[in-house]
C-alpha cells in the first residue's frame, strides 16, 4: 500500500511539473511582462489582417479575370450576332434623311416620261417651232409700234416724279400738293397703257403684256421713291440725326472706303433716278449695296441662260402647249367633264415646266444679269419657296422684290394705322389679285376675273393648309396648287379668248 501511494504521488508530481513547464513555455522569456506578450499577440493578429489585405488584390484580380472572361464571351457573342435594335429607314423615327438616290430616280423618271410625251407630240403634229412667227408678234405693223412708243413715253412719268420730289425738298410744294401730284402721276401710269392697248388694234397681246408689265413695275418703283423721300423729310424735320444717318447717309467710318454715299436731298438727281429705275428692285434706297466689280464670266453665263431659256420657252410653247390647248377647245365647248379633266392633266406638265423655266430665266438669270451689270449688291431675288409647307410661306419667298415692297409700303403702314394682321394680309392679297387680273385681262382685251378669283382663293387655301396640313403634307399641297391651279386659269382664259375671237370673226 505504501509503495503504491508513493508511486501515485510521484506520478502526480510529474504531471504538475509537466503542466508548469508547459505554462512556462507560454510565458514571455527573458523576464518580459504580460503586456509585451499581449502586444506580441496583437502583432500576430495584425499580421493576420495584413495577410488578409494581401489576399484582397488576389481576389480582385480573380474578379477582374472573370469579368474579362465574361467580356470576351460577350464580344464573341456580338461578333456572332447579326441583329440589333433599329428602325426602318423609311420610318420617321429612324432619323434618316438622305434620299438623294430617290431624287435622282424621280428626275430620271420625269425625263423619260416627258421624252415619251415629246416624241408622241412630234409623231402626231410634226415640227411646229417657227421663230419667224414669234418675231412677227413683236414686229407687226413695223411702221407703227404703239407698244414701243408707250415704253418711251414712260420716261415722262419718271421725270414728273423726280421734279415733284425736288420741289418738295425745296419747300416749293406742300406735302399735300406733292401727294396729289404723285397720285395723279401714278394713276395715269396705270390707265394710259390700258387705254392704248384696249383702243389701238395694232397692239398685239404680247406687246400689250410687255407694256402693261413695264408700267406696273414703274408705278411700284415711283411709289417707293415717294415714300422714302417723304420719310427722309420727316426725319430731317424732327432732327433725328442718328435715324437720318441710318436711312439716308452712313456714319463717317463708312465714308472712308468704298463708293461715295449721298444724303437727302443730294439723292434727287437724274443719275440716281435712272439707276433706281434700272435696278432689279422695287424698293428705293438712297444708298444701295454695291458689289466690288463686274464679273465678266458671271455676266456672260447669265446672258447665255437668258437667250437659251427664251428660245426654249418659245419652242416648247409652240410645240407642246398650243396643240394641247387647241385640242381642249372642243371638250370645253361641249362641257365634257371627263375629257376636260384629261386635257387639264395633259396641260399641267408642260405648263409647269414652262413656269419653272420662266422662274429660273427671269428671277435668276435676267435679274442677276442686270444686278451684275449695275453692281447691285442685294441678289436675294427669291428664297427656298420649293420647301414651302404653307401657302403663305410660298407667296412670301418666291418673289422677294414684290414681297419686300408689299411688306414695306403696304402691310406695315396698314398695321401702323391700327388694322389687324388678318385684315392687312387680306388687303395685300386683294392688291396682288388686282394686279394679276390687270396684267392678264388688259393684253387679252377681256375681263373674266379668273386671275383675280384665283388669287383671292389663296386666302381660304392658306387657312386650310396652315390648319390641317403640316410638314410634308403641307409642301405637297403647295405643289399641287401650283401644278393644277395654273393650267385651270390658262384653260379658262384661252377658252374665253378663243370664243371671243370666233364671235368677232363671225360678226
Amino acid at each position: 500500500m505504501g509503495d503504491s501511494d508513493a508511486t501515485g504521488g510521484l506520478a502526480l508530481r510529474r504531471r504538475a511539473t509537466f503542466a508548469v513547464g508547459k505554462s512556462a513555455s507560454l510565458l514571455p522569456m527573458n523576464g518580459k511582462s504580460a503586456a509585451a506578450c499581449e502586444s506580441s499577440v496583437t502583432a500576430d493578429s495584425s499580421k493576420d489582417h495584413g495577410q488578409g489585405k494581401r489576399d484582397r488584390p488576389l481576389e480582385t484580380a480573380r474578379s477582374k479575370t472573370s469579368s474579362e472572361k465574361q467580356q470576351r464571351r460577350s464580344d464573341v457573342s456580338e461578333r456572332l450576332s447579326c441583329h440589333k435594335t433599329q428602325e426602318s429607314l423609311l420610318s420617321s423615327a429612324s432619323g434618316f434623311n438622305n434620299y438623294r438616290g430617290i431624287l435622282n430616280w424621280c428626275v430620271v423618271m420625269l425625263v423619260l416620261s416627258n421624252a415619251r410625251l415629246f416624241l408622241e407630240n412630234l409623231l402626231r403634229y410634226g415640227v411646229l417651232v417657227d421663230p419667224i412667227q414669234v418675231i412677227s408678234l413683236f414686229l407687226k405693223d413695223p411702221y407703227s409700234w404703239p407698244a414701243a412708243c408707250l415704253v418711251i413715253v414712260s420716261n415722262a412719268f419718271v421725270l414728273v416724279a423726280l421734279y415733284t420730289e425736288r420741289q418738295l425738298s425745296k419747300g416749293s410744294f406742300t406735302e399735300l400738293v406733292g401727294f396729289l401730284v404723285h397720285c395723279i402721276n401714278m394713276a395715269i401710269m396705270l390707265t394710259l397703257p390700258a387705254a392704248v392697248v384696249l383702243l389701238v388694234p395694232s397692239v398685239t397681246p404680247v406687246g400689250g403684256a410687255f407694256v402693261v408689265g413695264t408700267y406696273t413695275i414703274l408705278s411700284l418703283k415711283l411709289y417707293s421713291y415717294k415714300d422714302v423721300n417723304m420719310w427722309c423729310r420727316e426725319l430731317s424735320s424732327v432732327k433725328a440725326k442718328k435715324l437720318s444717318r441710318s436711312l439716308s447717309c452712313p456714319s463717317a467710318q463708312h465714308l472712308n472706303g468704298g463708293d461715295r454715299k449721298v444724303c437727302y436731298p443730294g439723292n434727287l438727281t437724274i443719275r440716281d433716278m435712272c439707276y433706281f429705275v434700272c435696278a432689279p428692285t422695287l424698293c428705293y434706297e438712297l444708298n444701295f449695296p454695291r458689289s466690288a466689280n463686274i464679273r465678266m464670266s458671271f455676266l456672260m453665263r447669265r446672258l447665255f441662260e437668258m437667250l437659251f431659256f427664251t428660245q426654249l420657252l418659245v419652242g416648247l410653247t409652240q410645240q407642246w402647249m398650243i396643240p394641247i390647248i387647241q385640242s381642249s377647245m372642243k371638250p370645253l365647248e361641249d362641257m365634257d367633264l371627263s375629257r376636260m379633266t384629261e386635257r387639264l392633266l395633259r396641260l399641267a406638265v408642260p405648263n409647269h415646266l414652262l413656269w419653272l423655266m420662266f422662274f429660273y430665266g427671269f428671277f435668276h438669270s435676267s435679274m442677276n444679269f442686270s444686278a451684275e451689270l449695275l453692281r447691285f449688291g442685294d441678289r436675294q431675288f427669291y428664297k427656298d419657296w420649293w420647301n414651302s409647307e404653307s401657302v403663305t410661306y410660298f407667296w412670301q419667298n418666291w418673289n422677294i422684290p414684290v414681297h419686300k415692297w408689299c411688306l414695306r409700303h403696304f402691310y406695315k403702314p396698314l398695321l401702323r394705322r391700327g388694322f389687324s394682321k388678318i385684315v392687312s394680309q387680306s388687303a395685300v392679297f386683294f392688291l396682288s389679285a388686282f394686279f394679276h387680273e390687270y396684267l392678264v385681262s388688259v393684253p387679252l382685251r377681256m375681263f373674266r376675273l379668273w386671275a383675280f378669283m384665283g388669287m383671292m382663293a389663296q386666302l381660304p387655301l392658306a387657312w386650310f393648309v396652315g390648319r390641317f396640313l403640316h410638314g410634308t403634307y403641307g409642301n405637297a399641297a403647295v405643289w399641287i396648287s401650283i401644278i393644277i391651279g395654273q393650267p385651270i386659269a390658262v384653260l379658262m382664259y384661252v377658252h374665253d379668248y378663243y370664243v371671243l375671237q370666233h364671235i368677232q370673226e363671225a360678226d
